[in-house]
């Protein structure tokens, strides 16, 4: 499965978690919820839900159907198609959600797992966050030694364009630490000095 593929298939789950619905209202939630990350077309949406529903992981029920059969008809229109999550489905994402390897703290998946983080365990998002962060500063470094190996060779646009980009970088990892303190503060809040 490609990381794209493995992406969408993360979201779709975890919105149909939520609750069952058809294809048009999925990719609008998708492009709502990580549409700032990115867009996804109904060319790899649909193939991405025919594939779940073949693992099992969905079943496709017949949506409401259109008040005048006939009138559908002879307008083309058929009965929506909505999506469900299984019971195989519910576990396949929790363990989806549970997963805190090097591919989580990544640029494209990080966007998608920060999505869901409302249904994510604490020691999981705490796990996510701090690695996203420690590949982060690893860039950064790399960008600072890069601009000062070829900072002479570069024109002034170029070395803005690299300031800009390490600039950014470095408001994520501020951001980061924010959220990874946020997460400290609530976990001592739940926990107590006697616990």
């Amino acid at each position: 499965m490609s990381r794209r593929s493995g992406i969408l298939e993360f979201a779709v789950l975890g919105l149909l978690r939520e609750s069952p619905m058809h294809g048009y209202e999925l990719r609008k939630r998708l492009n709502t919820s990580l549409g700032v990350f990115r867009a996804f077309s109904y060319g790899t949406l649909y193939p991405c839900l025919k594939a779940l529903v073949a693992s099992g992981w969905l079943v496709e029920e017949p949506g409401s159907a259109p008040e005048d059969a006939r009138a559908a008809s002879l307008a083309g229109r058929r009965a929506k198609i909505v999506y469900r999550l299984t019971a195989e489905g519910k576990e396949h994402f929790e363990e989806l959600l549970a997963h805190t390897g090097p591919d989580t703290w990544e640029d494209e998946h990080f966007a998608a797992r920060f999505a869901f983080f409302g249904q994510t365990s604490r020691d999981v998002r705490m796990r996510v966050l701090e690695g996203r962060r420690s590949r982060l500063e690893e860039r950064l470094e790399k960008m600072r030694a890069s601009l000062a190996r070829t900072r002479e060779r570069l024109d002034d646009y170029t070395l803005e364009l690299q300031r800009h980009g390490m600039e950014s970088v470095e408001r994520e990892v501020r951001w980061l630490n924010e959220l990874i303190e946020s997460e400290r503060a609530g976990r001592d809040k739940r926990t107590g000095p006697d616990q």
